[in-house]
């Protein structure tokens, strides 16, 4: 019997460990349920600890660099919650300063990591008091019983007020006590001043004290204030405008009172106006640590100047309606992408007239929203285009970037180009006005070619420029085609044996004008008509025969060529396979109009004085350079060594030899007398008849190159100062343009989606690089006398916005805000900064409400910030009644965050206390 007691002993002690740390909730209530699983989800997160919640579910806060949070759910009663937990990973569980990113909470009570539990709901706050009490006691019990020093906080109120409750278990005998609240209207004059602040925060501790006024109190004190630099004001400027244009000169016509706008000057504003990128600056001020002991402290300090201020941050406020992806900006990006539509709509049309008549273009969204602006903005276009032509944009090198002729375009101010820049605004670049405007285009320079008038913005000599596209060079060939007829009518053809031609050749031959003129009478026999046509002497040269100085003849200038006139030549060349034998009519008419005017020059001339200057390779010499040399020392010497020792080469010697046929059917013939080389009537109206006759493919795409090419040209030219990364960023672009404009490079061009594609991402890119060019060059005006706080600021900028590029808005986060500030440190760049807040002027004095103090040129701080804390010595035996040591030790008792505009107020206090 006592073997089987003692056996059901030990049973009954097992069944006791056992069952030792079971707790039974069954009969708990949903209050005890409740703390348990709050208590369990705070001891699973400080278990995991700040590395494993990231690499969990912890989400990053918006614009707070090192702030994450975790949530969970709970639910009580008949209600759901969500408790969050704060924490962060780079501050080492100090404070964060004032000059970084910081969550409210942070800012309000001065804490690092902390819990936020609030209801379910649309306002996410708790509006009954007993509510939030019993929501705060629980979190609170769960925290101690988990032994976590977390602080929580329940907001309160209506969310506008920002209002909390909080409390925090010190680990001690001390227990800290929050609450936030806010005055959203008719705050206290007193409490808009510091000494008024000053005594709220003191009456929180000096209970006794009836005068607070007449104590000293030693109070820390740090305080930040934020000015926001004027906005413009249309109605002020126009005030301010009318009273100068009074003030100075009453009769004067020029002035004007309409606002100017910041890119007034700007490359791009002949086109279109932008929006300031920068909207304004706000200029943080920080006081870092200041005591105060009484009231008449505070007021001194009210009086101080931000100069005094121990930190200066700028903080830029950029817009964010600078881009094509949001639809509200207006730049060459979108116009662009447009113009690509349009390519995109024109590639199976024959002729541009189809797209004019809303009937024949087929498209019902075509009809609905390809509008034709009224005749009134077409005859500005047109007038702009050919009769307001500035003697300045003649200059066709003008802003053009280096890389700039790999785009096969045209010249930023030739035609063609401001044709296309005047397409992209006319109608919103739709093809059916672009298909107006070209057939009126057309119409103009028909008009020019048949009156015989000048083209404008188009040279009439020089070479063709077949690195631009075939509408640039037929416009070319035009213009000089006008300008040769306008010299026949007249009586005299160009290249002919006029002063000026006599005068070129001269400059280029090195030949003095007196002897070249006096060599026509002297070599002649005395009689001057028998030598024509001659620009000078051809160094010691001689004529074989007659052993008679050698004479340069005025040549007429070789016939202009387009690159498709080129093509046919090779085509040409290729199918006779021998291009020694002239295969086309055009080098048969140069050499002979060039062995004419030889022969002309120089009457006693035969074939071999003809290849001795016109093709010196195809002379043999023999003489050596000894001999070569004593004959250049007079003619006397060289008429003792004369015939030089020399002949033909093979292909010149041989039987039946082309070149000597020609020669020997020439006429000596000045060039002034030949026939010319171009037939302007002839060669105009096939420009013409491709320029009325273009395809509407071939014509967009010419368009979308030139286009491309000259908005970046125009860009090119915008002043921003030393910024590196911008002008790398521009030479990119040409390259990238260059590349996804390769397929439309010749004047058989091809397009197909991929290509449209392709041009779609060029838009995005184009977009990227107009905005950073915008940005630069408003920073670069805003700091002429401080340019490296523009570069600190766009680098920052850039840095920030390179990761983002080529995306839309909503690819990637194109719109998250620039929150990164430049810290402003020498007197100097301080007064360039203060310099940007223009004092108010009369008419701008009685909007402001000069309610605080602080003034920086007649502006008050738009917020201000502050810090009151009160620090007491505690002994240690308040922490451990156990310690056999007493020491002291300083403790923040009183904390008090202030913040407050001109009409606003809100405080939030944290109190230490022993429980």
């Amino acid at each position: 019997m006592a073997s089987t007691s003692n056996s059901k002993s030990i049973v009954d002690d097992d069944e006791e460990e056992e069952f030792e740390h079971f707790d039974d909730f069954t009969l708990a209530s949903s209050w005890e349920r409740f703390i348990s699983e709050v208590e369990a989800v705070c001891r699973q997160w400080s278990a995991d600890g700040p590395k494993n919640l990231l690499a969990k579910d912890a989400v990053r806060m918006d614009l707070l660099m090192g702030l994450y949070k975790v949530k969970s759910e709970f639910k009580y009663a008949v209600k759901n919650y969500c408790m969050e937990y704060y924490f962060e990973t780079s501050n080492d569980g100090k404070v964060g300063d004032w000059d970084k990113g910081l969550h409210d909470v942070q800012l309000s009570f001065g804490v690092t990591e902390f819990l936020v539990i609030a209801p379910q709901s649309a306002s996410g706050v708790v509006l009954d008091a007993p509510e939030a009490s019993k929501l705060l006691s629980a979190v609170a019990i769960a925290l101690s019983n988990c032994s976590c020093l977390w602080p929580a906080f329940v907001p309160v109120h209506d969310p506008s007020r920002k209002a909390y409750i909080g409390i925090q278990n010190m680990g001690t005998v001390f227990t800290r006590r929050f609450e936030a609240d806010r005055i959203g209207s008719q705050v206290p004059i007193k409490l808009m001043h510091l000494e008024g602040l000053y005594e709220l925060f003191v009456s929180k501790f000096a209970y006794a004290a009836t005068d607070l006024s007449m104590h000293y109190f030693k109070v820390h004190f740090k305080m930040k204030l934020t000015y926001r630099t004027p906005a413009y004001d249309d109605e002020d400027e126009m005030q301010e405008a009318d009273a100068d244009i009074t003030e100075s000169d009453e009769n004067s016509e020029s002035q004007t009172h309409l606002k100017k706008q910041w890119d007034d000057d700007c490359p791009w504003s002949e086109w279109y106006s932008a929006e300031d990128p920068v909207k304004g600056f706000d200029l943080i001020t920080i006081w870092s640590e200041l005591r105060a002991e009484s009231s008449l402290d505070m007021a001194e300090l009210e009086n101080a100047s931000p100069l005094e201020a121990d930190k200066w941050f700028l903080y830029p406020s950029l817009s964010q309606n600078h881009g094509i992806s949001d639809g509200n900006t207006i730049g060459f990006a979108s116009q662009l992408h447009l113009l690509v539509k349009a390519l995109e709509m024109s590639l199976e049309a024959h002729f541009m007239e189809d797209f004019v008549s809303v009937e024949k273009s087929g498209s019902e969204n075509l009809k609905s929203s390809a509008v034709i602006p009224p005749p009134t903005v077409l005859d500005r276009v047109l007038k702009d285009l050919f009769h307001d032509v500035l003697e300045a944009q003649l200059d066709f090198s003008v802003g053009e970037h280096k890389s700039s002729r790999t785009i096969k375009g045209a010249p930023l101010y030739s035609l063609f180009t401001q044709f296309c820049l005047h397409a992209l605004w006319f109608g919103n670049c739709n093809i059916r006005a672009i298909a107006v405007l070209w057939i009126e285009f057309v119409r103009e320079v028909r008009w020019c070619w048949e009156e015989s008038q000048p083209l404008p913005r188009m040279p009439s000599n020089g070479i063709i420029d077949l690195s631009s596209c075939l509408i640039n060079q037929k416009l070319h060939m035009l213009a000089i085609c006008i300008d040769r007829k306008r010299h026949q009518v007249k009586g005299h053809d160009i290249g002919r044996n006029d002063d000026s031609a006599i005068a070129h050749v001269q400059e280029n031959l090195q030949i003095p004008r007196d002897l070249s003129a006096s060599r026509g009478v002297s070599e002649g026999s005395g009689r001057t008509n028998e030598r024509n046509g001659s620009a000078g002497i051809v160094g010691s040269m001689m004529l074989l025969r007659s052993c008679k100085i050698m004479h340069v003849p005025i040549t007429q200038d070789p016939p202009p060529m387009t690159e498709d006139m080129h093509e046919e030549r090779l085509q040409a060349a290729e199918a006779l396979g021998d291009s020694f034998s002239f295969p086309g009519q055009l080098e048969k008419d140069i050499l002979a109009s060039d062995m004419s005017a030889f022969k002309a020059a120089n009457p006693d001339a035969v074939f071999e004085d003809f290849i001795r200057w016109h093709s010196p390779k195809d002379w043999e010499n023999d003489d050596s350079e000894e001999i070569e040399k004593s004959k250049s020392n007079s003619i006397e010497a060289s008429k003792t060594e004369w015939p030089p020792h020399g002949r033909l080469s093979e292909r010149m010697s041989d039987n039946g030899n082309s070149w000597r046929k020609i020669w020997n059917e020439a006429l000596p013939l000045p060039a002034s007398k030949q026939k010319p080389l171009l037939d302007p009537n002839r060669e105009g109206e096939k420009v013409l008849h491709y320029l009325e006759t273009l395809r509407p493919r071939q014509l967009l795409e010419q368009m979308v190159c030139s286009a491309f090419k000259a908005a970046a040209d125009t860009l090119n030219q915008t002043s921003f100062g030393d910024l590196k990364q911008m002008t790398t960023k521009i030479g990119q672009l040409y390259i990238t343009m260059a590349s996804m404009l390769r397929y439309m490079q010749g004047y058989n061009m091809t397009g197909d989606s991929d290509v449209i594609d392709d041009l779609r991402r060029l838009c995005v890119t184009f977009e990227d690089i107009e905005k950073l060019i915008l940005l630069a060059a408003s920073l670069h005006r805003k700091f002429l006398q401080s340019p490296h706080i523009a570069q600190a600021i766009f680098s920052d900028y850039y840095d920030d916005y390179l990761p983002k590029m080529g995306t839309s808005s909503a690819e990637g986060d194109r719109k998250k805000e620039f929150d990164k500030k430049q810290q402003i440190q020498s007197s100097h760049d301080r007064n360039v900064v203060a310099g940007m807040f223009i004092p108010p002027t009369t008419n701008q004095s009685w909007r402001k409400v000069l309610s605080m103090g602080n003034l920086l040129n007649g502006h008050e701080p738009t917020l201000r910030e502050m810090i009151f804390s009160k620090r007491d010595q505690v002994s240690a035996s308040y922490y451990s009644a156990c310690s056999p040591k007493l020491y002291q030790q300083e403790i923040e008792t009183y904390r008090m965050y202030v913040c407050e505009t001109s009409n606003d107020l809100r405080v939030a206090l944290a109190v230490a206390s022993c429980d």
